[in-house]
């Protein structure tokens, strides 16, 4: 599937584009925030091939593409008007969320924005630590300045920057919401404390000065007092005044307010978090690191790591560096090493492949979503060897206090930003080694799973019929009349790989297609081109009809069920005529997948180069 035909797929599975308001993504999700989660189509949206998993978490509805979701965000917001320009569109009752939930949604789509900026910048500075310790580049000189403010800029100006994001997030003028980040930065408050100290007046009300570089808790409360105060100005300024006059009173009141109260409650709050962590650390940086290594997955998987961030960057600018970090590190580490076990452990050639440039992805670049949710949490037996993996090096690293000073994805490239930088690769070394033994002595997804996995590199013709003692799960009939064929023979990649599942084809013969099963219709396309039908014994068998038929946008089908029908086994499901198809210059041949096969030991198709509807197609043995 193209990233245009994955785009249309999502968009239309999430509800359409009326259902959205607002868009963003990050390295490998795209965040949507629906005004009703309830018409999205999660698990049609997760069996779509380019996609890894969806989930809800922080009040967001995320669909994980993984490193092509720059491509389909794209793709997106060329066919649609999604963009940071309607974010938050009220045209429509947006959905109702907890304050939890939109505090996090909103913390994480402010940042979002922003992690490529942290990623590069913190790689430049790891690399500037490299050049410096070979003696190549020397600290005085004029290239390491003019670098080191590229891989600085970012952290120092994040009031300005953030500022930006929050407002865009909120709704209100990103470029008011900057001037209140800049004022904070201006060179006139920032002399204040050379010629002041650190107290001085407006008005004649006490100031106290705090230097609000690379912080972020002041801007975030300051902003989301402008959004307050710039709606209500709205509301009461004529419109043909409101050009000049809400910016000029929103810097005229929250900058002054900012620097009196809430900038330094912001710096208190802050500093409060981070003190409460730093105890924690001192009093057992071994059970600190332990319980973050081994609990911080969880947390990345509900959207809810985003309320770490500001703490981490709150250290780093009081502190000078950061615990919890580190410790996160062994966490990714340890999910980089379950990677490599399974690619060890496995035989099945596709999972290999997943994940051993899953893997290679972790390590050079730091992005881990694609082990998460194409490896650990489709196999979950691997939850507890991730747990003990990554505890095991958080609690290392934790025991020796490694810090890091500035913000960057945990790969080997930014190890140099560690320190000391022995004793963390000590720990991250622990994660990702013991990770992968754990999964190569104890599996990832049972005995009866991989003995088929073990079994696949051996397989036959698709068409082998069922020769052992094995014993026989379920019978799937045909759903088409026609001849048969091999799913490699079929023209679409998707499915000729088998990327959607094993299964067979059939080149149909009449315009029917019926149930191949006793179930239930758990998807039925709106275009009705293709239908999942779930089996009473759990089978999950996709009928597609034709290749690219999803472009005729329902012309030519005629549905004759509806998402959640019981249908017994010969039941019609849709009438499509055949030849108007084919005038339309599309092919009819029809893949049969059962898209949960790796549940089974083995999926054996039928020997019969023809078939009639009901007769035995493919047969799932356990």
């Amino acid at each position: 599937m193209s990233h245009n035909e994955l785009a249309k797929e999502i968009i239309q599975l999430i509800g359409g584009e009326k259902n959205v308001s607002g868009l963003t993504h990050c390295a490998t999700r795209l965040r949507f925030n629906l005004k009703d989660n309830g018409r999205a189509d999660k698990e049609t949206l997760k069996k779509l091939n380019g996609v890894l998993t969806v989930v809800e978490g922080g009040g967001q509805f995320q669909v994980v593409i993984g490193n092509d979701v720059g491509n389909v965000y794209n793709e997106i917001t060329k066919m649609t008007n999604l963009n940071t320009e309607n974010l938050n569109d009220d045209s429509e009752k947006v959905e109702k969320t907890k304050l939890s939930s939109r505090i996090f949604e909103t913390i994480s789509g402010s940042f979002s924005p922003l992690l490529p900026a942290f990623a590069g910048a913190g790689m430049l500075k790891a690399l500037l630590t490299v050049l410096v310790l070979l003696g190549w580049l020397s600290t005085e000189s004029g290239a390491y300045a003019i670098l080191s403010a590229a891989g600085n800029g970012v952290f120092y100006f994040l009031p300005i920057l953030l500022g930006i994001t929050l407002a865009i997030k909120l709704g209100g003028n990103p470029y008011v919401a900057a001037g209140i980040g800049a004022a904070l930065m201006e060179p006139n408050f920032t002399g204040l404390m050379t010629n002041t100290g650190d107290i001085s007046d407006f008005a004649g009300i006490p100031v106290v000065l705090m230097n609000y570089s690379s912080t972020v808790f002041p801007i975030i409360i300051a902003i989301s007092a402008y959004i307050v105060l710039d709606r209500f100005l709205k509301k009461v300024i004529l419109k043909s005044l409101q050009f000049f006059l809400v910016p000029m009173i929103s810097l005229l009141i929250i900058v002054p307010l900012t620097v009196m109260a809430l900038g330094p409650i912001g710096v208190y709050v802050g500093n409060g978090i981070g003190a409460i962590i730093s105890f924690l650390s001192g009093q057992s940086g071994l059970l600190t690191g332990a319980l973050i290594g081994a609990t911080i997955t969880f947390l990345v998987v509900l959207g809810l790591q985003w309320g770490l961030i500001p703490i981490m960057l709150s250290n780093i600018a009081v502190n000078g560096g950061d615990h919890i970090g580190p410790m996160w590190a062994a966490a990714t580490f340890a999910q980089m090493g379950i990677a490599f076990g399974v690619f060890l452990k496995s035989k099945d050639k596709k999972i290999k492949s997943l994940a051993g440039s899953s893997a290679l992805t972790g390590i050079l670049a730091g992005v881990t979503e694609p082990i998460v949710y194409g490896l650990i949490l489709k196999y979950k037996r691997t939850l507890p060897l991730l747990m003990i993996s990554g505890a095991v090096g958080g609690g290392i690293i934790g025991f020796f206090r490694v810090t890091f000073s500035y913000p960057a994805f945990h790969s080997i490239f930014t190890i140099p930003v560690f320190s000391p930088i022995g004793l963390y690769v000590v720990g991250i070394a622990s994660s990702f080694s013991l990770a992968a033994v754990l999964v190569v002595m104890f599996g990832f997804n049972g005995k009866k799973a991989e003995t088929n996995l073990e079994k696949s590199d051996n397989q036959v013709s698709p068409l082998t019929p069922v020769i052992d003692d094995r014993k026989q799960a379920e019978e799937i009939g045909s759903p088409l009349s026609g001849e048969v064929k091999p799913l490699d023979q079929v023209d679409d990649v998707a499915f000729s790989s088998g990327a959607m599942g094993k299964g067979i084809a059939i080149e149909p013969s009449e315009g029917r297609a019926v149930s191949p099963v006793d179930g239930v219709v758990s998807t039925i396309f709106k275009t009705s081109h293709a239908i999942v039908i779930t089996s009473r014994d759990g089978a999950e068998i996709l009928i597609h009809i034709g290749i690219n038929t999803v472009k005729l946008k329902g012309k030519h089908f005629a549905p004759k069920v509806q998402a959640g029908d019981q249908v017994n086994q010969g039941d019609l499901l849709v009438e499509f005529d055949i030849e108007q198809i084919k005038a339309e210059g599309y092919q009819v041949t029809t893949p049969i997948i059962v898209t949960n096969s790796d549940q089974y030991l083995d999926v054996v198709n039928t020997r019969s180069t023809r078939i009639q509807t009901k007769e035995s197609l493919i047969t799932l043995l356990v």
